[in-house]
């Protein structure tokens, strides 16, 4: 992270900031504070093969795959026929060689392979394979914490994934670097696909929700929380999701999950927007965005006030509704700028919207990584956006008058990156 020279502080913590100490103040906070990364795509080490990371894992990433195909000839099918070595020697000879990486996306790369010292022009790409093959992962994965500032990540584990949930069975678990997440996409969104799975396992259900098939899906939700331990259960929704909704989902969701999150004393997260596989061609990279009616999440809000709700929404239009309903709704958290959202210019704006309307009472970033190395440039970006987004509203506050402190600054970013989430999160007694 980046170094700042100390600002002088008088005993006791009361040096008053002037107007021209507050932008080094708040880069120097920010980067000596350790944020929770509160929603990722990452897996700790007892979770084998799900955890992706290295260089090649970076360059196939699919929001890279995607501007390969805007500057590559290159079609969806012969891409994907390669093996991954491939891959990732055609998205680097196309965006690093060909062009300049200048997109979020790419840039990130460059962020990695400078953090880690590695040199970042035509011919790095053999060096940095080198270089991750000689790593063992869990130094690897302190040194990554490390760089990017953060001290735990909040994976996304799926009761359901076939390829996940036997290790959780065989005692997966227990890295203090790593929480736990329930994840309900199959469950609510993919019901017809996978209530057979629940019957194999023992839990009488049936397609249609006959019988005791809620009772049963809280009975499966109950199980997976003892044996996860997750901090809240998560579920992201298409821009078309409404509540309440005389749905199988929607009926699940009433009279299953958020039964099953009050009894554990965790948030439900609803990640509300997404436009699923427009180009089903290039596969992950094939979703898109949607503008939501948030009318749902009032009426959660509203009629379940014993429930809480982590939110985040994809579309920019939804932004500013998000914020007015976190006003009215103590028990709504918003949280990140998420997907499409993640680039410095809507950053800014979202989470000058949120101090403007919200103080310090949300969280504003999370990394969103699917490879663990991404959450170096992720949160390095997040640093960078937010020290001007956060200048200019203390030194507007200094200039009004408040007599700001460090001291000050230190409380409202350990807030927004860590303690909000700690507060709302995790069972309570």
């Amino acid at each position: 992270m980046l170094s700042h020279p100390p600002i002088p502080v008088a005993p006791g913590g009361g040096h008053e900031l002037t107007v021209g100490e507050i932008p080094r103040a708040i880069g120097a906070v920010l980067d000596a504070t350790k944020f929770v990364d509160m929603h990722t795509h990452l897996f700790e080490p007892s979770l084998g093969a799900m955890g992706l990371w290295g260089i090649d894992e970076l360059l196939t990433y699919h929001y890279l795959e995607a501007e390969l195909f805007r500057s590559s000839p290159v079609s969806p099918g012969a891409y994907f026929a390669l093996n991954k070595r491939e891959r990732a020697d055609l998205i680097w000879r196309t965006l690093f060689v060909e062009n300049t990486p200048v997109s979020e996306a790419t840039r990130g790369v460059v962020a990695v392979l400078e953090g880690f010292g590695l040199p970042v022009r035509v011919a790095a790409l053999d060096e940095a394979r080198a270089f991750f093959a000689s790593r063992g992962l869990d130094a690897h994965i302190d040194d990554v914490f490390r760089l990017a500032g953060i001290d735990r990540a909040v994976m996304t584990n799926d009761p359901l994934d076939p390829a996940e949930s036997p290790l959780w069975e065989r005692g997966a678990g227990g890295d203090s670097r790593f929480q736990a997440v329930l994840r309900l996409d199959r469950v609510l969104n993919k019901w017809s696909s996978h209530w057979g799975e629940l019957v194999s396992r023992g839990y009488k259900v049936e397609e249609d929700l006959g019988g005791g098939t809620v009772e049963e899906v809280r009975r499966f939700l109950q199980d997976w929380t003892a044996r996860m331990k997750p901090v809240y259960m998560a579920v992201s929704l298409p821009y078309t999701f409404a509540f309440p909704e005389d749905s199988v989902r929607g009926r699940l969701l009433r009279d299953a999950v958020l039964p099953a999150c009050r009894e554990a004393g965790i948030p439900l997260s609803l990640m509300i927007g997404v436009r699923y596989q427009v180009n089903p061609a290039i596969r992950l990279a094939g979703d898109a965005v949607g503008m939501a009616d948030l009318g749902a999440v009032e009426r959660l809000c509203h009629d379940f006030p014993a429930n809480r709700f982590l939110c985040s929404v994809l579309s920019r239009e939804n932004q500013h509704e998000l914020c007015v309903y976190a006003r009215k709704f103590s028990n709504l958290m918003p949280f990140g700028c998420w997907w499409f959202l993640n680039n410095p210019s809507i950053v800014e704006e979202m989470t000058a919207e949120r101090v403007e309307m919200l103080g310090a009472s949300f969280i504003p970033q999370h990394s969103d990584a699917r490879v663990l190395e991404q959450v170096i440039y992720k949160w390095r970006n997040t640093r960078r956006t937010l020290k001007p987004v956060l200048a200019r509203s203390y030194t507007a506050l200094a200039e009004d008058g408040w007599p700001l402190t460090r001291e000050d600054i230190e409380r409202d970013v350990a807030r927004m990156f860590r303690a909000n989430f700690e507060r709302f999160s995790g069972p309570r007694a």
